[in-house]
């Protein structure tokens, strides 16, 4: 019986659980498991809650990608204000560079001074001649995640966690039809804590137009938001390709705000400044928090259910949205501090 490791050191008893290699299915008490052929996959309310503690400690606003063949790139990424950085292998390196990239980029992380950004590498998909060295010069660089290109299932992970050290969690690409399709499947393994939506592969690979309202794109966002949601997954938009263009940026960065993304993936520096600035909380989006969470209080004091604040009924929902706004508001805080 093979069985996954659970993120955050939440865990599950499985001494008793069955599998069902034929199905894919497996049984484990009120255990939920996902169809996986060949994988136990494990999501339980503990697993899912620790990590949405994990998501809320620290912000991923902005996550830049870095060529790892750049050291030039690499030096000045240690001083952007980024809350965390793709070490790129795939896209951002040409062929005969690969492997020079990877000798570069594993001292660039043994040097360190990337503080308290996240540092995810992403590396070739298995259907190269490069993805399983990579693994092997970085596995053990300090990398808080490894990021796998084109995961199209579960069987896709567990390609990568099968060379890595089972404490390093891995983050999807997002970004074929057939990936989309199977993000609950994707979202619920073990060992990933992270999607970035790749908007660019998924339009290719749909055939549709890009808009400046991404309307051909809002059902594939949606559903990896869903599937990330249910499984307290971070959710990274994709890129927006004309690095020039604050005032497109600022509106794409908006519109995923909106839709419930935790940041923009980003391919210049010139972009952090406005995805920081619009997946930030505002001073107002603060204050109203306080004011909603010291109302529902007061109320709960003279044994009322609810509250009302600007005119507008304040009730459970409402304050856990406050009081997640108001820890993702200390983590940036906490993060620009320690930069």
């Amino acid at each position: 019986m093979r069985t996954g490791n659970l993120v955050n050191g939440a865990r599950v008893d499985v001494h008793e659980a069955q599998d069902f290699e034929d199905s894919g299915f497996l049984q484990c008490g009120n255990v939920i498991l996902a169809n996986c052929p060949g994988y136990m996959v494990l999501s339980t309310p503990e697993r899912r809650k620790a990590r949405i503690m994990d998501h809320t400690a620290r912000p991923y606003r902005s996550v830049l990608y870095i060529p790892g063949s750049k050291e030039r790139a690499l030096k000045k990424a240690r001083e952007l204000p980024v809350d965390a950085i793709i070490f790129d292998l795939e896209d951002a390196v040409a062929a005969e560079e690969k492997v020079n990239a990877r000798a570069t980029l594993a001292a660039a992380l043994a040097a360190g001074g990337f503080g308290d950004r996240a540092k995810i590498v992403r590396i070739n998909g298995f259907d190269t001649d490069w993805a399983s060295d990579d693994v092997a010069a970085l596995a053990n660089s300090g990398a808080d995640a490894f990021l796998l290109p084109k995961v199209n299932n579960a069987l896709d992970i567990k390609q990568l966690t099968d060379l890595l050290p089972k404490d390093i969690p891995v983050w999807a690409m997002m970004e074929t039809p057939r990936g989309v399709i199977n993000a609950m499947e994707i979202a619920a393994h073990p060992r990933v804590t992270g999607f970035v939506a790749g908007t660019n592969d998924l339009a290719k690979d749909l055939g549709c137009r890009f808009r400046p309202d991404r309307l051909p794109l809002m059902t594939s966002l949606q559903m990896l938001l869903l599937a990330a949601r249910s499984q307290g997954v971070v959710c990274i938009d994709g890129v927006f390709n004309a690095f020039k263009d604050e005032h497109g940026l600022r509106s794409e960065c908006e519109q995923g705000r909106d839709l419930g993304f935790d940041g923009k993936t980003l391919i210049h520096p010139a972009q952090v400044a406005v995805a920081n600035e619009v997946f930030a909380p505002s001073a107002d989006e603060v204050d109203l928090a306080q004011r909603q969470i010291e109302a529902f209080e007061a109320a709960k004091a003279d044994g009322q259910g609810v509250a009302v604040v600007d005119g507008r009924i304040v009730e459970n929902l409402h304050v856990a949205t406050a009081r997640a706004t108001l820890a993702k508001a200390a983590a940036i805080a906490a993060l620009e501090m320690a930069q």
